[in-house]
């Protein structure tokens, strides 16, 4: 039979003086429910901050769909503005049938011009609006991204603290912490 031969690492010293002592550290065992209620927290702002960015990038889709949209019908108007102007011409450059020809051309025309105009506008709201969601949402994205990384540096503070004993950083991860609850609170009222 051959004999093994095992190093033992610092942690396990920490775990055998624990396990013959019959207990445990209770300040690292609160450091360690605190970071892993930082990390549930933090999970949540990192989904919320996914979330707002993607349906930023929705409304900044929706507005370019819409701009583009808005171009074709105000290239249409001109297309029929082009076409009353040269019916135009050719109602005072001709005489009889085929000047009341191009009178009704050009009544055509100028018709069919304002019915294109309204459209032309409409999508262009629709546009400037989703464009003011995009904006906001992207703010909001903003916020959420804050308030995740503020929860991230109450955490790697947390594993700091573990490691100090440091009751100075202890209290310095929870404010970190509340900060990030306070930029998370601002970006779900929309602020």
């Amino acid at each position: 039979m051959t004999e093994g031969f095992h190093v033992h690492g610092p942690h396990d010293h920490e775990v055998e003086h624990a396990a013959e002592h019959g207990g445990s550290d209770p300040f690292a065992g609160r450091i360690a429910v605190m970071t892993a209620i930082f990390a549930t927290i933090g999970a949540m702002l990192g989904y919320m901050s996914g979330a707002t960015q993607n349906a930023a990038l929705l409304f900044k889709n929706e507005a370019a769909i819409r701009r583009a949209e808005a171009s074709d019908q105000w290239n249409f108007y001109q297309a029929k503005s082009s076409k009353q102007n040269l019916a135009e011409l050719g109602a005072t450059l001709s005489s009889g049938e085929q000047q009341a020809r191009y009178q009704r051309e050009a009544a055509r025309y100028g018709k069919e011009k304002d019915e294109i105009m309204p459209e032309a506008k409409r999508l262009e709201d629709e546009a400037k609006a989703a464009e003011l969601k995009s904006e906001a949402q992207m703010h909001d994205h903003h916020r959420w991204a804050q308030a995740t990384t503020l929860i991230q540096i109450a955490i790697a503070l947390a594993a700091i603290t573990i490691l100090t004993r440091n009751r100075g950083l202890q209290y310095t991860s929870y404010a970190v912490a509340a900060a990030a609850l306070t930029v998370g609170a601002l970006a779900f009222a929309h602020i």
